[in-house]
């Protein structure tokens, strides 16, 4: 195949560029190169920004890790978040800066143990592990994460204005004999304030990057390039705040309150069109999948699914917001042997209770029933797979490593990285 001369290739390029810029054309995007072709030192250090409360931070245990490899679907991903020594793998260029997980900042190359604790993860890790492989930039992730904080105060944007307690929740104050005024006061200095923590952090960072990536090249700079939201749990449990929840409509605030989250992000940060994703809580799975002691969740929890998903709905969001559902990485392998498991227990300390057994008599029964009433996948599944409780994932690595590829993956389709 013939080739144009340096020079010639050049001008022509700089011509095809002037006369989009006369006639008023846009110049053509960035060609989808294969990361592998790319030279990393010419290319802009690529910020995204993780926040959240305590499913961001993570609290999958390292040790669950090998329960990813049992399944064949998800072995892929356990060989991409190890190393060749079968260790976490450290990842060359990528780099994190988190706060909330520990009393300071945790600062370093990315790899397993920038989750609740450094013997956990949170999506942080496959979310830079994935993203890393559709470009061949630098990467920061900048993860602001606090267990227990809600949208409706502590992540409350300037833009949604102040929290209005509602008529009910005035009422059910007031008849507990509660000081209204202090409660309002209190209320008010707290709303906001991890929100604007959040903010600071970012722009502390990338006020000197180098101070975490000691190869950064100011001369090439940074872009901040995306936006993944991963929190919920506090808004859907607060009956106070949202007392229709059990009906169609019952989280609007929360919609309406994401929105203004996503506008005052952009606007604070400098970047009009950020990437944005939101990561849908899906705790217990598909709620069509759910068993006869979850059914008494499902409206609720398909409510708060739809008002968390409804932003990306908005005209102004088309194209620059988009959902991933966390439900679709749920294990419901986990889901049944935690519930045979349970329905054992709960046997035998019945039967303990009514032959008068000891605390000691008890718990031997408990074991044999279990040892005996599960197979050898359920009770390998429960011993390699579950770290903690359900609300927090069951503490799974296979779950939230699901999620932070899924939040990656999203991100790189909405920067039209993904072919």
């Amino acid at each position: 195949m013939n080739k144009l001369p340096f020079q010639a290739a050049w001008m022509l390029v700089s011509l095809t560029l002037l006369a989009c810029s006369v006639l008023g054309f846009a110049p053509p995007k960035e060609p989808l190169v294969p990361a592998d072709k790319l030279a990393s030192k010419s290319l802009p250090l690529q910020v995204y920004i993780l926040a959240g409360q305590s499913n961001m931070q993570g609290h999958a245990k390292i040790s669950t890790f090998e329960h990813i490899g049992m399944d064949p679907a998800t072995k892929p991903m356990l060989d991409e978040m190890l190393g060749a020594d079968g260790k976490p793998k450290v990842c060359d260029r990528v780099w994190i800066s988190s706060i909330g997980c520990a009393e300071s900042e945790q600062t370093g190359k990315l790899t397993a143990g920038f989750g609740a604790s450094t013997e956990k993860i949170g999506p942080e890790f496959t979310f830079g592990l994935t993203m890393q492989k559709f470009s061949n930039a630098p990467i920061l992730i900048i993860k602001t994460s606090w267990g227990g904080k809600s949208l409706h105060t502590d992540f409350r944007p300037p833009s949604a204005g102040p929290y209005v307690f509602n008529e009910t929740l005035l009422g059910n104050l007031q008849k507990q004999g509660k000081d209204l005024a202090a409660i309002q006061a209190d209320k008010a200095k707290q709303t906001g304030v991890y929100y604007r923590q959040m903010i600071d952090h970012v722009k502390f960072v990338l006020s000197d990057p180098k101070r975490v990536i000691p190869e950064y090249d100011a001369s090439v700079g940074y872009q901040i390039a995306g936006f993944a939201w991963f929190q919920g749990w506090n808004d859907m449990v607060d009956a106070g705040t949202y007392p229709n929840r059990d009906k169609p409509g019952g989280y609007d605030q929360y919609s309406s309150a994401l929105a203004h989250f996503i506008r005052d992000v952009r606007k604070d940060l400098n970047a009009p069109k950020l990437p944005f994703v939101i990561g849908v809580l899906g705790v217990g799975g598909p709620t069509s999948e759910y068993g006869p002691d979850q059914l008494r969740y499902k409206s609720t929890h398909d409510h708060f699914r739809a008002a968390m998903a409804a932003p990306a709905l908005l005209p102004e969001f088309q194209g620059n917001v988009a959902t991933v559902l966390a439900e679709k990485y749920w294990d419901g392998e986990l889901t049944l042997a935690k519930a045979k498991e349970k329905e054992l227990e709960q046997k035998a300390r019945k039967q303990a209770k009514e032959e008068k057994f000891s605390p000691q008599e008890e718990q031997a029964l408990v074991e044999r029933m279990r040892r005996e009433g599960l197979s050898d996948r359920q009770r390998a599944v429960i011993e390699k797979g579950i770290s903690n409780l359900e609300f927090h994932y069951l503490g799974s690595a296979k779950i939230l490593g699901g999620v932070g590829k899924g939040l990656a993956e999203a991100m790189a389709e909405l920067k039209e990285l993904k072919k």
